[in-house]
């Protein structure tokens, strides 16, 4: 089973129940640890209390509306960096408006797809870990250098090809996270790559062979994807 401390915490605030419970079977289906509000003040407890990586944020409310969250939340160092995806109604396109100059993020219109918002989450929390990404990642015997473009097994130098790199680097900065073959799809071959989610498999099985001995640092979770060991 997945450890939800090392899964991204995404704070849903949305108070309709049907749309709430779409959101949450989607998303934690895509691997994300999912905290749900169904009220404004409740939304500011919660995101105090657990820090999410991000918050979809519904404007229309009951008591405290989305605007006077996202105003709260801008206002409060500890919350301010949490990125916001706001979600409106066609009809409020001011609200809109006056929520990015609030500092939101971004926003989806309903009614949305399940496959935009996750786009919208990716890009989003693709965005924060750039801002912190470590230009080495390490993990015993493994070493890689992102700048340098070189990964290194026990001190001597592994030969990978350019995806194989991208690959393996993405696995190891998401270390303990299950990444699922769509995930890895998106990230390392980008939304334009129109293969199948097997090329995956061809690549994990050479970038295994070239791990020789260590080859068990990436886990297979069956009927998921993979992840490299914890």
């Amino acid at each position: 089973m997945t450890n939800k401390a090392t899964m991204p915490k995404i704070l849903i605030v949305e108070d309709d129940p049907d749309i709430r419970e779409v959101l949450r079977f989607n998303l934690e289906k895509a691997g994300y640890h999912l905290v749900l509000a169904d009220d404004g003040e409740k939304a500011l407890v919660l995101a105090h209390k657990h820090g999410p990586d991000l918050i979809l944020l519904d404007l229309m409310l009951p008591g405290l509306d989305g605007l006077e969250v996202c105003r709260a939340l801008k206002r409060e160092p500890a919350t301010e960096p949490i990125p916001v995806i706001m979600v409106t109604a066609k009809g409020e396109e001011m609200d809109r408006v006056v929520g990015l100059e609030l500092g939101a993020d971004d926003y989806v219109v309903k009614p949305f797809s399940i496959r935009e918002v996750l786009l919208r989450i990716r890009k989003l929390m693709d965005r924060q870990e750039k801002k912190a990404a470590p230009a080495i990642l390490k993990a015993e015997p493994l070493f890689m250098d992102l700048d340098g473009h070189t990964a290194r097994l026990k001190d001597e130098r592994l030969e990978l090809t350019a995806t194989e790199f991208r690959l393996l680097a993405h696995l190891l900065r998401y270390r303990g996270r299950v990444q699922t073959r769509e995930v890895l799809l998106d990230k390392v071959w980008g939304y334009s790559f129109e293969g199948y989610a097997r090329t995956i498999d061809t690549h994990i099985r050479r970038i295994r062979k070239k791990l020789e001995e260590h080859q068990d640092l990436i886990e297979t979770v069956r009927g998921v994807g993979y992840r490299f060991r914890a």
